[in-house]
């Protein structure tokens, strides 16, 4: 088990991305606290983790609350010693589906502005926590927006690519503290419920199948196919492993070679 023993605190952890993760850390041996602001979601998580052996406790929080988050990590600490693990996978309110020239900046505005305001609370909260304990590992998403411009995504790659900067710069502050801060590119996997609806939508426009669609975005990947979300989670537990004791201020491109570095 790559993560026996850790502690692990999962925000978002009731979506498909946060649940994902929180899944595989626990699967790997970490105690998972589950925290959103949605605590029936949170329990779906925790009774999966549980059925399959793993430890998972719901701990509901807003990750947009600076003063909240850090009496939230704090009461974890106690009850369980030092966090050792951090996921971030909040959802951001952006919606997507119009050009820049059609929408408003408030709309333009919104997952920037609530991607940097999550990130900056839990990231700046885990990471002096952390530095005070013997270090750990701080883990993001983000997407292929962050550095190819897409059309009709809003604010969305925008925010991917602020994110990105700004847990570089987050690890490279901590880094001398034992704090790594790293990354998962993700192409936007085909089993997470808002891309699966997105694809099942153009499928119906063109009459054609699920299928249909799932390799018609994966055709000009090296590997053929969108990468799934299972393969997303174990990317963010390579990065969290002491496997990756080496690697900082870096991504791990789960992209399927949509995007070659």
């Amino acid at each position: 088990m790559l993560l026996k023993g850790k502690t692990a605190i999962v925000y978002g952890a009731g979506g498909a991305v946060g649940g994902a993760v929180a899944k595989a850390y626990a699967r790997e041996g970490a105690l998972v606290f589950l925290a959103g602001r949605t605590p029936d979601s949170l329990q779906a998580v925790a009774d999966e983790i549980e059925a399959a052996g793993g430890r998972a406790q719901v701990a509901p929080v807003d990750a947009l609350d600076a003063k909240a988050v850090e009496r939230h990590l704090a009461d974890i600490a106690k009850g369980a010693g030092p966090v050792k693990l951090m996921f971030n996978a909040i959802d951001w309110g952006d919606t997507q589906g119009a050009e820049l020239t059609d929408m408003d900046f408030e709309r333009f505005l919104r997952p920037i502005r609530n991607s940097m305001q999550t990130w900056f609370v839990t990231g700046t909260a885990m990471a002096r926590h952390m530095g005070a304990n013997g270090g750990g590992a701080i883990v993001g998403i983000t997407a292929n927006a962050a550095r190819e411009a897409y059309s009709h995504v809003g604010g969305f790659g925008v925010a991917c690519a602020a994110i990105e900067h700004f847990l570089r710069q987050l690890a490279v502050e901590n880094g001398p503290h034992g704090v790594r801060v790293c990354f998962v590119r993700s192409p936007g996997s085909p089993d997470a419920p808002g891309v699966r609806n997105a694809w099942q939508l153009r499928a119906n426009e063109q009459g054609v199948t699920f299928d249909d669609i799932a390799r018609e975005f994966g055709k000009d990947t090296p590997l053929r196919k969108v990468t799934a979300l299972a393969q997303v989670a174990d990317a963010a537990v390579l990065l969290s492993s002491d496997l990756a004791a080496g690697m900082t201020a870096t991504v791990a491109n789960a992209t399927g070679g949509a995007q070659v570095d």
